[in-house]
């Protein structure tokens, strides 16, 4: 079983990589996606800023990353180098995911994907992930959308906003959190 942990500050720099070869999927796709108009990969700046970061192996072959929006838990980003893409790895990232926002006291976790793409919504279905209608999403998830849009993914297929709920305590609510350091 695949290693599931905080993201080291050493890390942040191999992130990019993992990012753009995880891209590489939508290429294998019938039709395939065009990911020439996604956007650049991340820069190690940019990952370190992120509210949480977890990864899985040594060194790491996937990663999730995680912020707050609308007050709860959001998958910012999921992705598996493609030489380890169908071995468990991303449902591996993402159960650890919803278990961190759980502990963290989040009563939910969000994310936006491609509404087709079979390792994107129909993916994150398996993993207790059902969609959200525009008129439940709030500010800060229509405002990911608008910039999804401004960007052009919607371009690629569409996309939806899904969300998991997550049991336990009632959220605390951003303001109690930290950014959280990582090791």
């Amino acid at each position: 079983m695949i290693e599931i942990r905080p993201a080291a500050l050493r890390e942040f720099a191999l992130l990019p990589f993992i990012e753009a070869e995880a891209d590489a999927a939508f290429a294998g796709l019938d039709p395939a996606i065009e990911t020439a108009s996604f956007p650049a990969p991340g820069t190690a700046g940019e990952f370190a800023e992120a509210f949480h970061i977890m990864v899985a192996g040594r060194p790491p072959v996937g990663f999730v990353r995680l912020e707050i929006v609308d007050g709860q838990a959001h998958v910012a980003q999921l992705a598996v180098h493609a030489d380890h893409a169908r071995k468990g790895i991303g449902r591996a990232l993402l159960v650890a995911a919803k278990a961190w926002a759980q502990e963290a006291g989040f009563r939910s976790i969000t994310l936006t994907t491609f509404k087709d793409v079979p390792f994107n919504a129909p993916f994150y279905a398996t993993c207790g992930f059902t969609a959200l209608a525009p008129g439940q999403w709030g500010a800060g998830l229509a405002a990911i959308r608008r910039q999804e849009q401004e960007l052009g993914l919607d371009g690629a297929g569409p996309r939806i906003a899904m969300v998991a709920t997550l049991g336990g305590e009632a959220a605390l609510g951003e303001d109690h959190f930290r950014r959280p350091r990582h090791a």
